[in-house]
């Protein structure tokens, strides 16, 4: 019996490296949620200012955010946040340590319900649990399955030429249609750009850990700069028309599913995994993007936001 129990401790794929990299995701899951808060407030305050603008926040508006001091707190705050989470991604699987950020939509339902004294109706609690349940249960099943894998010059060209084309269509689309744009489209956006961000900055990482950094690299860091400059945009944009656990409900849901997502299509991270864990990671995903839906209609400030 002794025998069986090493035996099966020796067979579990799990790497200890990723008990630093789940507390480090953790950490930045808090600052995340704190930094939503701060800038809400800062892009509301500038709204409030300035005469109002449809389809987006204009220059003039994202200038005068560098004078509020909120804003500039909360940007402080995700720049910490994302050091965190690339220091997280240097020891862990993508797949196990990016949906974590999902706490910061606890934190953030807490904290925005006592600042702007907007108690959180059931069904908002109900979809809240959706988003962590979901994307709780995708980590637990990726924590036992999910390997780092090399990413090769065919798999990096691939996401690039991915990214490349997400970029031009959100690009052509805000074009066209920004003045029928609501936070859902904005959260979406941010989402998907974000999921990109993250899964360069891995490559990246990997890459210079390598000692291989060329030109190839020198375009994934392009490409992390441009998809990171558009999402922010969009998440100000988020901001002013829907509360900032919405928001962040958005992030933690689209932005891992997006990550994953190219981590097992791409880079194999699961390949080794069971049917069975294929289809949890199914179940999962629509649990938590249900959770998404249910909260941009239930929220108790969204038909607020938008009514306004």
């Amino acid at each position: 019996m002794h025998l069986d129990l090493i035996d099966f401790t020796v067979d579990l794929p799990v790497d200890p490296r990723q008990a630093i990299g789940i507390p480090l995701a953790l950490i930045g899951g808090v600052f995340l949620s704190l930094g939503a808060q701060f800038q809400h407030r800062g892009v509301n305050k500038v709204e409030a200012n300035t005469v109002a603008v449809t389809g987006g926040l204009d220059p003039h508006q994202l200038l005068l955010l560098l004078r509020r001091p909120s804003w500039v707190i909360g940007t402080l705050m995700l720049g910490l946040a994302i050091v965190f989470q690339l220091s997280s991604l240097a020891f862990a699987p993508i797949i196990v340590v990016q949906p974590l950020g999902a706490v910061a939509l606890v934190i953030t339902s807490i904290v925005n319900a006592r600042v702007t004294r907007t108690p959180v109706n059931r069904a908002s609690k109900i979809a809240i649990a959706l988003c962590v349940g979901g994307i709780g249960l995708f980590v637990t099943v990726a924590a036992f399955f999910a390997v780092d894998k090399p990413v090769t010059d065919k798999n990096l060209i691939t996401i690039l030429i991915v990214l490349a084309a997400v970029l031009v269509s959100f690009v052509v689309a805000f074009a066209l249609l920004h003045t029928q744009f609501k936070a859902i489209f904005y959260i979406t956006g941010a989402g998907v750009l974000y999921g990109f961000v993250a899964t360069l900055a891995k490559v990246i990482i990997n890459r210079t850990q390598n000692g291989n950094f060329e030109w190839l690299t020198l375009t994934c860091v392009a490409g992390l700069l441009l998809a990171a400059a558009l999402g922010a945009y969009f998440v100000q944009n988020a901001y002013s028309s829907g509360p900032p656990d919405l928001v962040i409900a958005g992030l933690t849901v689209i932005d891992p599913l997006v990550a994953v997502g190219i981590g097992i299509v791409v880079l194999g991270e699961i390949a080794q995994a069971p049917a069975w864990a294929g289809v949890a990671f199914a179940f999962a995903g629509a649990i938590a993007i249900w959770g998404v839906i249910l909260l941009s209609r239930h929220h108790p400030q969204a038909s607020v936001t938008v009514s306004e």
